[in-house]
């Protein structure tokens, strides 16, 4: 076995998705040891669960005789009781719980096993469950299918009609096909769709046939949302009578006359499978050596594009202009503020210095807790955290102190840096900074969480007290309940993990690069699955560097501009004429792509491009001159780059988004830039002062200026300065060794987070003194369209 190699226990359902997952363990490395299902009561007269499926639970028993595994059940008791997107449990009355006996009854037969595999693809309510209930016996959950129809597709494969009209890479039918090429049969058992009526019963889904009668019925009918194709949305039910021979040593045979068509009404129906027999395969030698199963490319064609580009990276600069983006919002009645609350392990807190770094977390989430309450606020209020340690050897120990603040799904966004023993005060081990919405307290349901706790092949499964992103509303909309209000999104510090195994990258000699397009990928994948638009800014930590010279950490820099800029780069008009997709003539005429509503209802079932371009391409429409219109196509979300002391896991990189936005419409972000106003005053556009013109008041700002001063900007007629929210400081040259990091963090700073850096760069390559990001959020008068 592999030294990653893992003893997996396999919850199926007889389904393909289950067996195809178990395929996946297997062919990357891992020993499956036994299979464990859940089956209705031998009462049950109703086999219909929000979790389980049930059609053709006759045959699992001969499961353990086709592939010679042995097989554990137990019967589903309770109902869903709990019926969130993610589980909140355990409930005992919730038919979740069943999964704890089944597991502790294999567990006490094969204690070896540490980890348990499920076959979700994109339903988060069956994926929370298991990671739920997988965690609490202390098993690595197991989902290699998890967002499978998004990964990359084969090298050389022609994306499907419904891929084009997307506008993303790979074949909605691309999941189907792998499994037929593996050797899978799955047949249909239950159809529920207006486009699959009973002749699509038995088919072999994992077929050319089955995948495009599948396909046919879906288009044809309205069902052709994302995943609808795989049964996603409970269009069809399948059971696997056959696999590769190295899982399947025998097939399941079942006659025709055993099988018996139940019609439910509605469109749904269902086979009654009375007997079967399982069939040993003639002249078959079991061996590893028969499994033909896919493993995603690790890098979507997108990003190995970008890894390409920076393979060949050159020193010089960047000739993208560095500018910031700022969301203009109309029609505002209300501003929403969020609140920041920085704490610190020092004396300057407490008066005494406090013992070690357990100490001081513990002191902290206490404070936090006694925060909480002075406000009247839930633990969910708090969206995002910025963790500052001195060692990123306590990270353990700080964890757990820290994750018992949280006791709901889906913890806050989360960022870990180390800063080492220079940099903090010298009486400070940790300092957290929390970003807080007070107005979750009053609608808690317009806070969502994406908490993969998974290993796949999409992003970095997040096991522990913090969540890939965290997604509520940018602005009050006035008093009234807003339908599709603009959505900020705040994302955890991305590292280059690889999905899968949940290590880093073998070095190389362009690990520096991998990392850094690895890390980014896992940025934008989390960024599509939560519908962000555009970024506000983003920042990329390095670890300190061990050259005496401070040439290491710019080439880094400059490596990180680049492939911000790549990923970020407006499309090409070739580009978007091929991700158009359809006219509107053949989304309300042509059969291929009608759709109830008409195809009105498209950014429901297909992801928003990101970036998307139409959100800033008008914005300078209709009044500026042509050449700031032309220079807002070529602007992006300002980036820099950090070096402090080390990253968790001793990654290469960490990329920080410091927040995402979703829902806005066109023309909703504009860009500012550095400029004087006269080429011949300024030669370099960016050693001028900012030149913000009537976007200030809205923007989300990074400035740079002295170590001596912290620049406060205001925004015309306003009173009070804008209190940046975090400000970044190159202590590298400026410490003298004396000051033992005093004055950088503690209660003089009025609540602003100050990340210590050894030193701190720009897009162009060129050391900073200061970096300080602003979110400022004002009420504003209605514009005219």
């Amino acid at each position: 076995m592999a030294d990653h190699a893992l003893n997996v226990v396999a919850l199926i359902s007889g389904g393909k998705d289950s067996f195809f997952s178990l395929l996946h363990c297997l062919v990357n490395g891992h020993r499956v040891v036994a299979l464990a299902n859940l089956c209705p009561p031998p009462s049950a007269t109703d086999l219909n669960s929000f979790m389980y499926q049930t059609v053709g639970h006759q045959i699992i028993p001969l499961y353990a005789q086709a592939t010679r595994l042995p097989l554990f059940r137990q019967a589903i008791l309770g109902t869903a009781v709990d019926h969130g997107i993610s589980y909140q449990g355990p409930s005992d009355d919730d038919e979740t719980e069943s999964l704890v006996p089944l597991l502790r009854t294999v567990l006490r037969t094969y204690p070896e096993i540490n980890a348990l595999c499920a076959g979700a693809i994109l339903s988060t309510y069956q994926r929370t469950r298991i990671e739920s209930v997988a965690l609490r016996l202390g098993l690595v959950p197991l989902a290699y299918l998890w967002q499978y129809p998004e990964l990359p597709p084969p090298r050389g494969s022609v994306p499907s009609s419904a891929a084009s009209r997307a506008g993303a890479g790979t074949d909605d039918a691309q999941l189907l096909r792998d499994m037929a090429a593996a050797g899978l049969e799955a047949r249909v058992v239950k159809v529920a769709s207006a486009g699959l009526g009973e002749e699509f019963l038995w088919e072999n889904v994992a077929s050319d046939a089955g995948i495009a009668h599948a396909q046919r019925g879906m288009r044809r009918f309205g069902g052709g949302g994302r995943g609808s194709v795989l049964g996603e949305g409970g269009e069809f039910e399948t059971l696997v009578v056959d696999g590769p021979a190295s899982l399947f040593k025998a097939r399941i045979v079942v006659a025709d006359s055993a099988k018996k068509i139940v019609r439910e009404g509605g469109g749904s129906a269902w086979l009654s499978i009375r007997r079967a027999v399982v069939e040993t395969k003639p002249d078959v030698m079991p061996s590893s050596g028969d499994l033909i199963v896919r493993i995603p490319e690790l890098l979507d064609p997108k990003f190995e594009g970008i890894l390409e580009t920076l393979r060949n990276h050159s020193e010089e600069a960047s000739s993208a202009p560095p500018s910031l983006s700022t969301l203009k919002q109309r029609q505002v009645t209300e501003s929403r503020g969020s609140l920041d609350w920085c704490f610190a392990g020092s004396s300057q807190n407490h008066g005494a210095r406090l013992g070690g770094v357990g100490e001081q977390t513990a002191r902290i989430a206490d404070d936090i807790r006694q925060r909480l309450r002075e406000h009247s606020l839930p633990e969910t209020a708090i969206t995002n955290s910025v963790i500052v340690l001195r060692r990123m050897a306590d990270f353990p120990t700080v964890n757990g102190l820290y994750g018992a603040l949280f006791r709901e799904p889906n913890p806050p966004a989360r960022v870990t840096i180390s800063c080492g023993d220079l940099l903090l005060p010298r009486d400070a081990d940790i300092s957290i900074h929390l970003t807080v919405q007070p107005g979750l307290a009053v609608r808690p349901g317009d806070r969502r969480g994406l908490h993969v706790q998974s290993r796949s092949y999409w992003a970095p499964a997040n096991i522990g007290p913090y969540s890939q992103a965290i997604t509520f509303p940018l602005l009050s909309q006035g008093e009234g309940k807003e339908e599709d209000p603009a959505l900020a999104v705040s994302i955890a510090g991305q590292i280059p993990l690889l999905p899968a195994t949940m290590a880093l990258p073998q070095p190389t000699s362009d690990s520096d690069s991998l990392q850094i397009v690895l890390a980014l990928q896992h940025l934008w994948r989390i960024g599509a699955e939560t519908r962000v638009r555009w970024w506000s800014s983003a920042v990329a930590y390095f670890p300190r560097s061990r050259s005496p010279t401070s040439d290491d950490t710019r080439h880094k820099a400059l490596l990180a501009a680049s492939a911000w800029s790549a990923a970020n780069a407006a499309p090409s008009v070739e580009d978007e004429e091929e991700q158009d997709g359809p006219d509107p003539w053949d989304r309300k005429y042509n059969p291929l792509y009608m759709s109830f509503g008409n195809g009105d209802n498209d950014t429901a079932t297909t992801k928003p491009k990101l970036p998307d371009w139409e959100v800033v391409r008008k914005a300078d429409s209709g009044g500026g001159n042509g050449e700031q219109s032309q220079r807002s196509k070529d602007a992006l979300p300002f980036v820099f780059a950090v070096e402090v002391e080390e990253l968790p896991r001793s990654a290469g990189v960490e990329w920080h988004a410091h927040l995402g936005f979703a829902n806005i419409g066109p023309g909703s972000t504009i860009a500012a830039f550095y400029h004087a106003g006269s080429a011949a005053s300024s030669p370099d556009p960016s050693d001028a002062p900012l030149d913000l013109g009537a976007a200030t008041n809205r923007a989300s700002i990074a400035v740079r200026t002295s170590w001596d001063e912290l620049l406060l900007l205001t925004r015309p007629g306003a009173a009070e300065p804008a209190k940046p929210k975090l400000t970044y400081v190159d202590l590298g040259s400026e410490h003298d060794g004396s000051r033992g990091g005093s004055g950088v963090l503690g209660s003089e700073a009025g609540g602003t987070a100050l990340v210590p850096c050894r030193s701190l760069w720009d897009p162009r390559g060129r050391r900073l003194a200061m970096v300080s990001v602003f979110e400022a959020r004002f009420a504003a008068a209605q514009e005219a369209e």
